[in-house]
C-alpha cells in the first residue's frame, strides 16, 4: 500500500540546512495498523506531512497504492489527498459553525457527491462512530471525545485508502483516548490501513507495529502484540 525508499528531506534555516529525514526506507502493507513514534525533532511530523502530500521530499521514492507520488502541484496534491487519504488531527479541525453532519459531509462535497447522497453517507458514518443522535449538534456542543469521533467519521466518509492519524489522542483524557483507539482498532479490523503518529507508548501498543524514529532515521521497526483498547480504565 505504501512504499518509501531512500527518502530525504532538508529545510533551510537561514544560512544553515537542517537535514530532517536521512534516507528513510519504509513499507506498509494493506490493512496494517502502524504506530510512528519519536521524540520532538525525530522527523515523524515531517514523514507524516510527506505521506499526507502536505510536503514534498527532496530525494527518494514514495509510492501509494501503486501510484508514484512525485512532482505534485497543489491542485494535483489536493486531488490525490481527496482520493487516497483520510486525516485525523489532535485538534480535531472541525468547522465550528457547521453541524457534525455537515462536517462529515464536507469531503464528499469536494468529491462532487450530490447533497442527498452526502447526507445519507455522512449519517451512516456518524452512526458507525456512535454519534447519529448528535448529527445536528455543533462542535461546541460536543465533548472532546465526540469531536474526535466526528473527525474520524469525516475522514472515513470519502472511503480513503489510508487513514493518517496525527496524535489523535493527544488532547484527550485516558478513558476517552482508549475509546478513540477502540474505534480505530475496529476500523482497522474492517481492513483499513491506518498510521498513527503518537508519543504515548500505551497508545502505540494498541497498534500492531511500532516504527521508532530518531534523528531522521528509523532505529526500530517491530511487530508487537496488540493491546486491545478498552475504555474501562481504572
Amino acid at each position: 500500500m505504501i512504499s518509501i525508499k531512500k527518502l530525504h528531506k532538508s529545510y533551510q534555516m537561514g544560512s544553515n540546512s537542517l537535514h530532517v529525514l536521512k534516507g528513510i526506507n519504509f513499507e506498509v502493507e494493506e490493512g496494517e495498523l502502524v504506530a510512528i513514534m519519536g521524540s520532538s525533532g525525530s522527523g515523524k511530523s515531517t514523514l507524516l506531512n510527506i505521506l499526507g502530500m502536505l510536503d514534498n521530499a527532496d530525494e527518494g521514492e514514495y509510492i501509494l497504492d501503486q501510484v508514484p507520488i512525485e512532482n505534485l502541484d497543489e491542485t494535483k496534491a489536493a486531488n490525490y489527498r481527496n482520493k487516497f487519504l483520510g486525516f485525523v488531527f489532535q485538534s480535531f479541525n472541525l468547522i465550528n459553525y457547521k453541524t457534525a453532519l455537515e462536517n462529515v459531509s464536507l469531503p464528499l462535497y469536494y468529491q462532487g457527491v450530490k447533497r442527498k447522497e452526502r447526507q445519507e453517507v455522512a449519517l451512516d458514518y456518524l452512526d458507525r462512530v456512535g454519534l447519529k443522535p448528535w448529527a445536528n449538534h455543533l462542535p461546541s456542543e460536543l465533548s472532546g471525545g465526540q469531536k474526535q469521533r466526528v473527525a474520524i467519521a469525516r475522514a472515513m466518509a470519502s472511503k480513503p485508502k489510508v487513514l493518517l492519524a496525527d496524535e489523535p489522542t493527544g488532547a484527550l483524557d485516558t478513558k476517552t483516548s482508549y475509546e478513540v483507539m477502540e474505534l480505530i482498532q475496529k476500523i482497522n479490523e474492517e481492513g483499513k490501513t491506518i498510521l498513527v503518529v503518537t508519543h504515548e507508548p500505551d497508545i502505540a501498543h494498541m497498534c500492531k507495529r511500532i516504527v521508532m524514529l530518531k534523528d531522521g532515521v528509523i532505529v526500530e521497526d517491530k511487530k508487537v502484540k496488540q493491546v486491545i483498547a478498552s475504555a474501562d480504565v481504572q
